[in-house]
């Protein structure tokens, strides 16, 4: 135990360290976030008010940016949004993984990176407490040396104290690590800790990701190999 998490310390890692994000870059937890957003609409009375198709790409902002939306939608001044959080939490991690798949490739890319001596663990704007949960249930909570979440320190993504935390806690240096995420908060975060980021393009954002001029990127999991590789040299 590392400071009052179950963060297992690697040996220090030969070639490197690679810390992932985990909605949209390792798991595509969209749908069951959206679910707990409306359900916070329903129990006022009120229909579904976000997509989980089209609203994909707000979920991975997090629980308040979907019910900001959801409300903006229904015009109404989000006075609710404070009250709502706590329980679209509560519903939320009673049905994590309802419908919570991990991407493609995502298990054989971090198993690979293990296998050729990387060091690797996430780094979530999810609660840690439920980012531990999902992982667990999605059975590879112990592929990763590291998990730090919103809630692990007293600041979040895009700080970079968090990233640090999770290099550390994998056993690796900032100096040879690598960042893979989805979207702009990733993308600072990485430029924050003076670091390369990989972005993801098979998440909602798409193609979209590049303009935020990552260092690298990936179409799927199948490339990240390589592209660590290069980064890491």
């Amino acid at each position: 135990m590392v400071n009052g998490t179950n963060d297992v310390r690697a040996a220090t890692p030969a070639r490197g360290t690679v810390i992932f994000d985990l909605d949209g870059t390792l798991a595509d937890t969209s749908r069951d976030l959206i679910a707990s957003a409306n359900a916070c609409f329903a129990r006022r009375g009120l229909d579904a008010v976000l997509d989980p198709d089209a609203d994909a790409g707000v979920a991975f902002h997090g629980g308040r940016a979907m019910l900001r939306l959801g409300y903006e939608r229904l015009a109404h001044d989000g006075g609710w949004m404070e009250e709502d959080y706590p329980f679209l939490l509560n519903w939320y991690g009673a049905n994590i993984d309802t419908h919570t798949r991990m991407y493609p490739g995502a298990v054989a890319a971090v198993e690979g990176l293990r296998a050729q001596g990387y060091a690797v663990g996430v780094c979530t704007n999810k609660p840690e407490g439920l980012a531990e949960v999902l992982l667990s249930r999605l059975g590879v909570r112990d592929l990763f040396a590291s998990l730090v979440g919103a809630d692990t320190l007293t600041v979040r993504k895009p700080d970079p104290a968090p990233y640090v935390a999770a290099v550390e806690r994998s056993g690796g240096t900032v100096e040879r690590s690598v960042l893979v995420g989805d979207t702009s908060t990733d993308r600072d975060t990485a430029r924050a800790a003076g670091v390369p980021c990989v972005l993801v393009t098979f998440g909602p954002s798409g193609d979209r990701v590049l303009t935020l001029g990552p260092e690298a990127h990936i179409g799927h999991f199948d490339e990240l190999a390589k592209v660590v590789e290069g980064l890491l040299t």
